[in-house]
């Protein structure tokens, strides 16, 4: 089956009740569209989620994709401890995936793992999907320093992996945007914050994203990013979708749920569907 739908989500914890405390509700559209993203999720009814997280195990030179059975997690690091979720991971995925990933030349692999704890950039996305959705099994991917282009790559390996099995796969990027869009927020303004979200939020809602690799370094580190690779990453999986229905016109259809960044930081919800030949867009 493949891939059928792919989400671009932020991670702020504070938009868990239980650590905002009522602060969650100056992202109210947020919230909205992350449940209107989860919804559209469930209805895809994925046997895999494959999600990309910044805040996942991280190395200059190599991609860590999280080993084992399965791992836990809570929000302790966020005040709060009794919001906890423990997930199944995906092992056959894992495995042909890191076949598929030395056969292309990426260094990417389960060595390496420094805590098997589930990280805030997994568990905010999950924490919608769960109110929808748990019949999944998950797998992990963090990012890495290498550059745009093998982010790129490793996205097609995700979805030559995916077209190998009978299942329906469903990927999460996570990220939030420029985190310098305000004075008083947590990195401070600069120009290149309120410019990189309108250019992202562009690229993304178009499905543009062969845009995505001409994102200079430098922009990117000025403006504070976060999610730019787990898009990257994304799109790679996407449009070698693309690519290997061509015959069947395959397309994917991007649509913006929300965007907002009251806190000096932005937060970007857009959902993408794919499209066969004959099927009608909603």
């Amino acid at each position: 089956m493949g891939i059928t739908a792919a989400y671009m989500l932020p991670h702020p914890p504070l938009i868990v009740p239980q650590i905002g405390r009522g602060e969650e509700q100056k992202i109210a559209s947020t919230i909205k569209g992350y449940h209107d993203a989860a919804k559209e999720l469930a209805a895809h009814a994925p046997d895999t989620i494959v999600l990309i997280s910044p805040h996942q195990v991280m190395y200059a030179d190599y991609f860590h994709i999280s080993p084992g059975s399965g791992a836990k997690g809570d929000f302790s690091q966020f005040r709060a401890p009794q919001v906890r979720m423990e997930v199944s991971y995906d092992t056959e995925f894992v495995s042909r995936l890191c076949e598929y990933a030395k056969q292309a030349g990426l260094p990417a692999g389960t060595q390496g793992e420094r805590d098997k704890r589930l990280d805030h950039g997994t568990m905010v996305p999950l924490y919608f999907v769960n109110q929808y959705w748990k019949d999944y099994k998950l797998v992990r991917i963090g990012l890495s320093g290498m550059p745009l282009s093998m982010h790129y790559q490793l996205g097609q390996c995700i979805q030559k992996t995916a077209e190998a099995f009978d299942k329906n796969v469903v990927i999460i990027a996570s990220g939030d945007l420029s985190h310098r869009l305000k004075a008083d927020g947590p990195y401070g303004y600069q120009k290149e914050g309120p410019a990189y979200d309108k250019r992202i939020m562009d690229v993304m809602r178009r499905a543009a994203f062969s845009k995505l690799l001409e994102f200079s370094d430098g922009f990117c580190e000025k403006a504070g990013e976060c999610g730019h690779r787990s898009f990257t990453i994304m799109a790679g999986a996407l449009d070698a979708l693309k690519a290997f229905h061509l015959s069947d016109q395959a397309q994917v259809i991007g649509r913006q749920l929300s965007y907002e960044g009251p806190f000096g930081v932005g937060y970007g919800i857009c959902t993408y569907k794919v499209q066969q030949n004959g099927e009608r867009s909603q």
